[in-house]
């Protein structure tokens, strides 16, 4: 089988500018580059933390996130992807941090095989993080 590794995750955003501050203020995204996809008519913009690599698309006209995506268990009743998940050392510590920043936390989850959370952006995408027991 030909070898290949995780580049990047990506999503449809209302406002390109929002977004790259939003991921860049509240998760420590860095802006790498912008550009235009002319075929879809979208903006677009890679933002990095360390190696991941997250792109950002806005296309004027595109459909708004439906409200049954906004939440964990609607969300897993659509086909598609789902959501990103990182992985986080301290699981209290990142959500005392979230809260501070005013981030809309939606799930908390604490089991022995793991516990994590889940947040939404600035334009309500579920975002995961977990910490694993054997993380620090």
């Amino acid at each position: 089988m030909a070898e290949f590794a995780f580049h990047h995750g990506g999503v449809s955003v209302p406002s390109l500018k929002d977004a790259i501050a939003w991921y860049g203020e509240v998760l420590g995204f860095a802006f790498e580059r912008e550009f235009f996809i002319e075929r879809e008519g979208a903006h677009a913009a890679f933002i990095r933390r360390g190696a991941m690599r997250f792109e950002l698309f806005e296309v004027t006209g595109a459909a708004p996130l439906p409200e049954g995506r906004r939440s964990v268990s609607g969300d897993l009743k659509v086909h598609g992807n789902k959501h990103l998940g990182f992985r986080i050392a301290d699981l209290d510590a990142f959500l005392a941090e979230m809260r501070e920043k005013g981030v809309e936390i939606v799930l908390e989850v604490r089991k022995p095989f793991g516990s994590g959370c889940f947040i939404h952006d600035c334009f309500g995408n579920l975002i995961e993080f977990v910490e694993e027991p054997n993380d620090g």
